[in-house]
């Protein structure tokens, strides 16, 4: 029986960052994975997503190109030349995550499954693990619904999206998230014909005032809109698939994406030999994501619980998680997660930012001394001179100034998120008074802090005092 201070299963974003860190610690530590190191974020999801998108905006910079007085022909894709631009960024990424590099560590990798045959014993790959510590990092999968009809039909997740070697005549998409947003722009911008089907609005999850120039970029780039629409049935129409709607509306295409979400990978673990409470959303962890059950297991990533708050399928929770295990797992102190100021964007081009709660969330919480702020970014002198004035900042606050939440839709959201995310729970008089250069796209948001006080500075008793103020010699 092996012996270590702690074995992680699953060498995604959270698994080897605890593994690093353990390791960079001098414990003893066994990493098991079953698949590729570097997990979905690597090989499935935000590396080749991001990469495809880069190529996709180039191509949309091309056809732009006219409304600066630089006239190009329309570009021709090179779908060969896309597929390598997305595997040389895996490529030129993976070192940081591969075996190689966690064994110079010296963390003992293993490449097999995992699963626990006892609360303190792991077995993979024919051996037995006894750990004193124990980290569940084993991700999540995308969700495939019960659709009539899917069974007998060839359907696309992001697991499979990227290994396409010819662009997808006609990519019927089910999902009006991140995934299925991203993914629609990206391929109608590369010249496939792009459906996409969402049962409710796109980026649901959004504040309502960021969807609107959203969709007007989406409409632009000649994706198929279908919201508020159930798929009712699938089936094969030649060589390529046929989606039937609930009102009856066909959609022919040549390929099917499901992104309708993702659920945590609990299969397989042997969670209730390990003693190890969890759920459909994942293992039921405290704030610290410790298991509830198992002292001796914490859960991080995708598939972690804490008190209910569900799962969180970020890269950068990962990261968030590791650290908070760092913290109450080794070095024993008190350690609490917290989502008031956790950021997430969709990369679309205009991008969608929410950092902390939207209005609504705040709202439905019981929040009701709230003040809303806006600024446009067709005020935003940058936006304009470059022809992206489209989007707005939008910013909650508490009556004392304090932020609670933002919303930002435009251009270079996602390079926006960073300064709100410091800034929740602070007074937003530090980022109106902050000395930003000009001009760029961040000025908005220092102009959106800038309209809280903008009624104050404005009052009729604020003008009393400056009109005394002027009789001073």
């Amino acid at each position: 029986m092996t012996d270590c201070d702690v074995a992680v299963i699953g060498a995604g974003a959270a698994g080897l960052s605890v593994a690093a860190i353990s390791a960079g610690l001098g414990l003893k530590v066994a990493l098991f994975e079953r698949a590729a190191m570097g997990g979905d974020c690597l090989n499935h999801g935000c590396v080749p997503s991001k990469a495809l998108l880069a190529a996709a905006h180039a191509a949309h910079a091309a056809r732009r190109a006219g409304r600066f007085g630089v006239v190009l022909p329309p570009p021709a894709i090179d779908w060969a030349g896309v597929r390598a631009h997305v595997a040389g960024a895996i490529a030129a990424i993976a070192p940081n995550d591969s075996e190689e590099r966690f064994t110079a560590m010296g963390v003992t990798v293993v490449r097999a499954a995992a699963r626990f045959v006892a609360p303190e014993a792991i077995e993979a790959a024919g051996r037995r693990f006894r750990f004193r510590r124990a980290v569940v990092a084993a991700g999540s999968a995308a969700i495939v619904p019960p659709i009539p009809g899917l069974a007998e039909v060839p359907f696309l997740t992001n697991e499979t999206l990227f290994a396409l070697d010819a662009p997808p005549g006609h990519l019927v998409v089910v999902g009006g998230g991140p995934i299925g947003l991203e993914m629609a722009q990206a391929h109608a911008r590369l010249g496939c014909r792009v459906s996409l089907i969402e049962s409710a609005r796109i980026a649901g999850r959004e504040d309502p005032e960021c969807i609107a120039p959203l969709r007007a970029a989406l409409l632009e780039d000649g994706v198929a809109l279908h919201e508020g629409a159930e798929v009712a049935a699938v089936s094969r129409d030649g060589p390529g698939i046929a989606v039937v709607l609930g009102d009856g509306t066909r959609i022919h295409g040549t390929h099917l994406l499901l992104a309708v979400g993702r659920a945590p990978r609990l299969a397989g673990l042997g969670l209730d030999a390990g003693g190890i409470a969890h759920s459909p959303r994942g293992i039921a962890t405290t704030r610290a994501l410790r298991s509830t059950t198992n002292r001796r297991v914490w859960a991080a990533g995708d598939i972690a619980d804490p008190e209910g708050l569900g799962p969180r399928a970020f890269t950068h929770v990962c990261s968030q998680h590791a650290g908070i295990i760092a913290r109450a797992m080794l070095f024993r102190l008190p350690a609490r997660l917290s989502y008031d100021a956790l950021p997430r964007v969709t990369y679309t081009d205009p991008g969608i930012a929410q950092i902390g709660p939207t209005e609504a969330e705040l709202r439905a919480a019981g929040r009701e001394d709230l003040v809303i702020t806006r600024w446009p970014l067709a005020e935003n002198d940058r936006l304009v001179a470059e022809g992206r004035a489209e989007g707005l900042v939008k910013l909650v606050a508490d009556r004392k100034g304090r932020l609670l939440g933002a919303s930002v839709v435009g251009p270079g959201a996602g390079e926006m998120a960073g300064m709100f995310a410091l800034a929740i729970g602070r007074r937003l008089s530090a980022l109106a008074g902050a000395v930003l250069p000009y001009p760029t796209a961040q000025e908005a948001a220092k102009r959106a802090a800038g309209e809280f006080y903008a009624p104050k500075l404005l009052s009729p008793a604020v003008k009393r005092i400056l009109g005394l103020l002027k009789r001073l010699p």
